[in-house]
């Protein structure tokens, strides 16, 4: 039987609420560093930590709370001044704290995490008892850096760090491992495990771990009885609009159809349809939480990284208080990974290289969330030294992603774009940070699973800006109906920039592909009837502008219904390319909402050239 039979609710509880306190502690340990003298702040994390070793002791997971007494213990002796914060101590508080995390991991499954390595808990006692001299000058040690261990393979990255080490070099103990393990012990630049991802780290190596399961996503969701309580009083009301139509229906059904009768109807009609309004507002508002709950694990992140590159960076955040829907929260974590990551690698300079450049020598970067209109909008900007589009494209010349004529046809905005091609990178070697070309290629293809638009502006010398575009939830989707023949289909209004008239003298071929000049730009044109496999009848009459996250085409199309707010439903028994899914027009119609990136993928690889003769 499980330890945790009967009480898997509790442990759910437990779970999501240790896991914010966590996030918490890990946050203000990140600015006790800059304020090692802030009693409140110390306060803080002792009280987040005990709450944390209170929630173990009540679950009977007694390894936890182990470790949590004795980093508890430690916090205590800091905020009473019995021990000075050091760099070398906040090293040990945080690979403890990323073991703690680690183990919540185990917990999510429903399992008792394995103990902590006895000699992290020696090491949290030796910091205790005082034994300082020699774990700051283990710390302060010089090691060789990560590019040295390119050739390292990936799997050995979650070993963590070499504790019985570790521990003979608090202490004197004699250790049969090499100087330069004793040396590189503590150093962040060669412990990636605990620094960069504890989420996924175990405490130590283990031969052939057995295999788990991945986590499922959280169900639940935290709902202020405020949201509640309008969606019940707009139940109530509609209840009661409902007994008005259905008493109008029976005198209208028994002849009664004076003018009285039919604008009472109209009246209540008007009513209905405003109180559904407000009620879908109301229930997608149950949905919206604060996108701060997902950020509040990037500072953490920043700094291990950065420490881990030999970089001095802050991570500034705003709009924590920013909601967006919960069913968005996770689905964003790893896009929003890879661009803080890619900011702190890529982006900022070393230390060096920023003072030759006369900058500051602590880099900012800024992770922004704001809601403008029906959207949310998230910004992930450095003051690094930038990105040159000539240097993107000979780096996807060399890697065989474009060509040469191609990549030279390009304008330094679309160039840089090219940083999405799978296996795009600019560096020449790989090491445990970066280096393998998938990073921003999966940022690109989760935002757009979310209906969102990425976009690039980079300037030589000032830095980097990444925006990120959102609608504020899945479950509606703002759409721009068009028609091919009768039949009409749907299209993500995020990607439309304009409409516009296609006249058969405005088509020009360029490499024997149909383009059309709009202000300036030459744009490809692409008929929805070849991306469909349908046959096209007739010239097109208009054409939708539409913006993807690589490029800029007009969708050529028979005519449009105008804009809507659609629900999709997925179609499960068949799921044709190129199709997201289907809804109802408000006259019953059945209108497919294509997928245009798909349907860009897929196949339909230029315009029929035949469409377009004049």
């Amino acid at each position: 039987m499980s330890h945790f039979a009967g009480m898997e609710e509790l442990l759910q509880d437990f779970l999501t609420e240790a896991g914010e306190l966590l996030s918490d502690v890990d946050n203000k340990l990140v600015e006790l560093e800059k304020r090692p003298d802030d009693k409140a702040l110390l306060n803080d994390i002792f009280r987040g930590f005990h709450t944390i070793k209170g929630g173990a002791g009540f679950l009977n997971v007694n390894d936890l709370v182990e470790l949590c007494h004795r980093t508890e213990n430690l916090f205590d002796k800091l905020r009473t001044s019995e021990l000075t914060l050091t760099p070398s101590i906040m090293d040990v508080i945080m690979l403890a704290t990323g073991v703690v995390r680690t183990m919540f991991g185990s917990l999510s499954q429903a399992q008792l995490p394995d103990p902590a390595d006895p000699a992290l808990l020696k090491a949290l006692d030796a910091v205790l008892a005082g034994q300082q001299a020699e774990f700051a000058a283990l710390a302060a040690q010089k090691t060789e850096t990560p590019s040295a261990q390119v050739e390292q393979p990936i799997a050995n990255e979650s070993s963590g760090p070499d504790w019985p080490a570790l521990y003979q070099g608090i202490t004197g103990a004699p250790s049969e491992t090499s100087t330069v393990a004793q040396e590189t012990v503590l150093a962040p630049e060669i412990a990636p495990a605990p620094f960069i991802a504890p989420l996924e780290m175990a405490p130590r190596a283990k031969a052939q771990p057995p295999a788990q399961q991945p986590a499922a996503k959280e169900t639940t969701i935290r709902v202020d009885t405020s949201r509640l309580d309008m969606v019940l009083n707009l139940s109530g009301e509609i209840g009661l609009t409902k007994n008005r139509l259905t008493c109008l229906r029976a005198n209208i059904l028994q002849g009664k159809t004076d003018g009285d009768t039919l604008k009472a109807l109209d009246e209540a009609v008007s009513h209905l349809d405003l109180l559904v309004g407000d009620l879908q507002n109301a229930v997608m508002k149950t949905r919206m939480q604060p996108i701060g709950r997902l950020f509040q694990k990037y500072p953490r992140l920043a700094r291990d990284l950065a420490r881990q590159l030999g970089k001095e960076v802050e991570l500034v955040i705003s709009g924590e208080e920013t909601e967006i829907d919960k069913t968005m929260i996770e689905d964003l974590n790893d896009p929003l990974v890879h661009l803080v990551r890619n900011a702190v690698d890529h982006g900022v300079e070393n230390t060096d290289e920023r003072i030759a450049a006369g900058k500051p020598t602590k880099s900012l970067v800024r992770l922004t969330a704001m809601q403008a209109g029906d959207h949310i909008v998230l910004e992930i900007a450095d003051d690094g030294k930038g990105m040159r589009p000539d240097t993107i494209r000979r780096k996807a010349v060399e890697k065989g992603l474009i060509d040469a004529e191609a990549a030279n046809s390009l304008d330094d905005k679309q160039a840089l774009n090219l940083i999405f091609l799978p296996g795009f990178s600019m560096k020449d070697q790989i090491s445990d940070v970066s280096g393998r070309g998938v990073g921003m290629d999966v940022v690109r293809t989760n935002i757009q699973k979310l209906n969102g638009r990425i976009d690039i502006n980079s300037t030589v010398g000032y830095g980097t800006t990444i925006t990120i575009s959102l609608p504020l939830t899945l479950a509606i989707l703002p759409v721009l109906v068009v028609r091919l023949g009768d039949q009409p289909f749907a299209v993500p209004l995020s990607m439309v920039r304009e409409i516009i008239p296609i006249k058969p003298a405005e088509i020009q071929r360029v490499s024997g592909r149909a383009t059309m000049v709009v202000r300036d730009e030459v744009l490809p044109v692409r008929s929805l009837a070849s991306l469909i496999g349908w046959p096209q009848e007739g010239m097109p009459s208009f054409g939708v502008l539409m913006q993807t996250t690589v490029t800029n085409f007009i969708l050529a199309i028979d005519g449009f219904l105008g804009r809507d707010d659609v629900v999709i439903k997925p179609l499960h028994d068949i799921k044709p390319k190129g199709i997201a899914g289907a809804t109802l027009s408000g006259d019953g119609l059945v209108v497919l909402v294509l997928d245009i990136e798909e349907l860009l993928d897929m196949g339909a690889e230029e315009t029929r050239a035949s469409m377009f003769t004049a």
